[in-house]
């Protein structure tokens, strides 16, 4: 496919534009992983993390793991004056299926709790390429499978959890909800998709035009699917529980809410992915904000538009999980 790269910085506008000139040039060479992650860390320990707001209790449990592997563990984040029965939301970190942990979620999940007064359960999936496809999904899998069964003891209401996630978190939140509808022991209200990593074939345009190595580009995103995969990315084979773009039966499946910038390479298959449920009857509100790029609004929190893409989608996990 023949597409121009975009620019990036020239559609920035005031308050995202400095930001992310900073960032230094760390999504190219993937190489080496384990190095990159090294480099990837760095940058997000030397930016300033809010603090966990007050009266949230943070607690690690853990829950089986799928056969023959370890336990998983699944961090809870609980609001002083949580009700009983309370609602559960379930999230899963991103980081391409490479990177990341729990630990750089915990403001953010602990935020959800304390703002909705819900029930968060952040689940810690073993990572690629260590440890591809099938075992990051079957350890969130896991994970679900024991907040569900663990309902009564923390006092969750059945008919109302929620699943979701960001990037490779939010592709993993929807493999998960489709392997819960195919299996059929966790019945999910609604599933939070931010920017998902959902195709690993790579054919979109957006997916060939951001190139830019001051965020989630091409070749990062090439060699998050192959480790993912074990070097099987766009081959004939891959599960839907994998690349949820994949999958040709959609229905079924829990109301969703899709959000993605202009910018963002995942734009064009998260789009997709909003179609087809649409057309499979799920319900489904997808947000495209123009001038965001690939989780801007994690690196530019301040921002007008950062304040709004946040407000909107805290506002419809209040809608699904509260009403």
């Amino acid at each position: 496919m023949d597409v121009t790269p975009i620019d990036i910085a020239s559609r920035l506008d005031d308050e995202h534009l400095p930001v992310f000139e900073a960032v230094p040039q760390l999504f190219g060479d993937w190489s080496d992983i384990p190095t990159k992650r090294g480099q990837l860390d760095a940058l997000l320990e030397a930016m300033p993390l809010p603090d966990l707001p007050e009266g949230v209790t943070v607690e690690d449990r853990y829950a089986p793991g799928p056969e023959g592997d370890p336990d998983v563990m699944v961090r809870l984040y609980r609001p002083a004056n949580l009700p009983s029965p309370a609602p559960a939301y379930y999230y899963i970190h991103g980081g391409g299926m490479v990177l990341g942990d729990v630990a750089g979620s915990d403001a953010s999940c602990a935020n959800v709790a304390a703002e909705l007064n819900v029930l968060v359960a952040s689940v810690e999936y073993r990572l690629a390429p260590e440890h591809p496809f099938p075992a990051p999904l079957e350890d969130c899998y896991a994970g679900l499978v024991w907040l569900w069964r663990s309902r009564e003891e923390l006092g969750i209401d059945p008919d109302r959890v929620a699943i979701g996630g960001g990037s490779a978190g939010g592709g993993l939140a929807a493999g998960t909800a489709l392997a819960a509808r195919d299996r059929g022991e966790v019945p999910l209200c609604f599933q939070l998709l931010v920017f998902p990593m959902l195709d690993d074939r790579n054919i979109t345009r957006s997916s060939h035009a951001i190139t830019d190595g001051r965020t989630w580009n091409r070749e990062a995103n090439l060699a998050g699917w192959d480790a993912y995969l074990a070097g099987n990315s766009g081959g004939d084979d891959v599960s839907p529980y994998a690349a949820p773009a994949r999958a040709t039966d959609l229905s079924g499946l829990p109301p969703a809410y899709i959000n993605v910038g202009d910018l963002d390479l995942f734009v064009d298959e998260d789009v997709a992915y909003a179609r087809a449920m649409a057309d499979a009857g799920v319900p489904v509100e997808l947000h495209i904000y123009p001038g965001a790029y690939h989780a801007s609004p994690g690196f530019t929190p301040n921002a007008s538009l950062s304040k709004r893409w946040n407000a909107d989608e805290m506002a419809a996990l209040r809608r699904a999980l509260v009403g």
